[in-house]
């Protein structure tokens, strides 16, 4: 199984480095871009989401959500136990490592309903669990809210999903602070439903798990509730459409058909963009003494030894645990890794309106840079041509925007610019013209 596993991978690799390659041909065709700051003096902005009109709403890890008003004015509406000028608060909600207030999403029927979707950190839930880390650990939630009129307020906040999993202390691991691996990156789908991603907080059996929500991407409506549609595995929860995953961080759909596609983190190697099949197993599955692995530190197999220093990037790729494991028939093959070179993939975007020229309906993919271990830095966007079957790529391209930021959270705006929050503290627009 090591062998094949090592001829895929090498096929990948020779395969994106060509394409990238070639891709850099075609960028004379590059529309182009421009971006601009529209909000600084941030904490963390996380994730966005739009009305039709164009009210901005937005996520800050440690505080809260609030939201821009078409007319620039800014409201703070729902912050987190401890956070201040917010209109209102839950003292259960918290930040604590990569957790927080995170996810954000808008009603399909806003202008009547008046609601959003928000995913956060929070102690309400938990019941008698969190004892260790090898407990069950009920942590992070989604919430429902209903918007004034005014956008000034917030009401009737309706916890519709109250059992994802939390990590609740620190392990041996790298990044192993409590909170790590928590998705939530939340979206509707052309079909009406919310998208949610989930990651698996560093718990090995959590991924491959049928019932603990981590590792997942979850399709449910707007109480919560699986989509009839989903076809997890038999005696899967129900409100699973895809499992196996690591860290989701972004989700997206291909303007074209409204396939999902998500962008997903790896351990030091091959981060992944995956096209989704309904049922499908990313391959993902960290459990120790499997597949020919011992044991791992705190019973954890998804960094040892895939970090082992001095090793060269692409043969420490194939060293432990891969993500995208052929042992599963359900496997959900990448259309695209990093080729070894692990940069932290953020949110994800799909590219729409003329205004975009030839990269119309090209997926944006924001990379954080993470740079240590003999990775290179590269904190950008780029720029991925899919094929149409969703399993391969035509090109990767360097959004040439001029920053260079650690990208966490990109969303197409009604305006069909590019929004981008970074980590330094500031929320751009990304604009583009042939």
């Amino acid at each position: 199984m090591l062998k094949k596993s090592k001829l895929l991978s090498a096929a990948i690799f020779s395969a994106a480095t060509l394409l990238a390659a070639n891709g850099q041909a075609d960028t004379m065709g590059t529309p182009k871009i421009s971006a601009m700051s529209i909000l600084n003096g941030l904490e963390n902005p996380w994730d966005m989401a739009f009305t039709k009109k164009g009210d901005m709403f937005f996520t800050e890890k440690c505080k809260g959500f609030s939201v821009k008003t078409k007319s620039g004015k800014v409201n703070k509406l729902y912050g987190m136990k401890g956070s201040s000028g917010y209109n209102s608060a839950g003292s259960d909600l918290f930040c604590e490592g990569q957790a927080g207030m995170l996810g954000i999403a808008v009603d399909p029927n806003f202008k009547k309903n008046r609601r959003i979707y928000v995913a956060s950190a929070s102690t309400k839930h938990r019941g008698s669990g969190c004892k260790d880390n090898f407990d069950v650990c009920n942590g992070n939630i989604i919430m429902r809210f209903e918007v004034s009129k005014d956008m000034k307020s917030v009401s009737n906040r309706t916890d519709i999903v109250t059992d994802i999993q939390y990590k609740p202390f620190e392990s041996d691991h790298p990044f192993g602070g409590p909170g790590a691996h928590n998705g939530n990156r939340l979206r509707f789908g052309p079909d009406g439903y919310l998208w949610a991603t989930t990651g698996d907080r560093h718990k090995g059996d959590v991924p491959q798990h049928p019932t603990l929500l981590g590792g997942n991407v979850l399709r449910i409506d707007t109480d919560g509730k699986a989509h009839p549609g989903n076809k997890p595995p038999k005696g899967f929860d129900k409100r699973m459409y895809t499992y196996g995953h690591r860290n989701v961080q972004g989700i997206d759909f291909r303007p074209s058909d409204g396939r999902a596609f998500t962008a997903e983190h790896g351990p030091w190697h091959n981060d992944e963009i995956t096209a989704l099949v309904n049922g499908g197993n990313a391959g993902w599955d960290p459990k120790p003494n499997v597949a020919g692995r011992g044991d791992c530190p705190d019973k954890y197999c998804g960094y040892m030894p895939n970090q082992k220093e001095g090793m060269l990037p692409a043969a420490r790729a194939e060293a432990g645990t891969p993500m995208s494991d052929e042992r599963f028939r359900d496997l959900m093959p990448p259309a695209w890794n990093n080729n070894g070179l692990s940069q932290g993939t953020g949110s994800a975007a799909f590219l729409k309106g003329s205004q975009w020229g030839y990269w119309e309906g090209r997926l944006a993919v924001g990379i954080m840079g993470i740079a240590f271990g003999g990775t290179p830095s590269g904190m950008r966007i780029d720029v991925i041509d899919i094929t149409k079957d969703g399993k391969a790529i035509k090109s990767v391209i360097q959004m040439p925007t001029g920053l260079t930021k650690r990208f966490r959270g990109l969303r197409l705006g009604p305006d069909g610019a590019l929004y981008a929050a970074v980590d330094e503290g500031e929320i751009y627009k990304i604009t583009a013209r042939k």
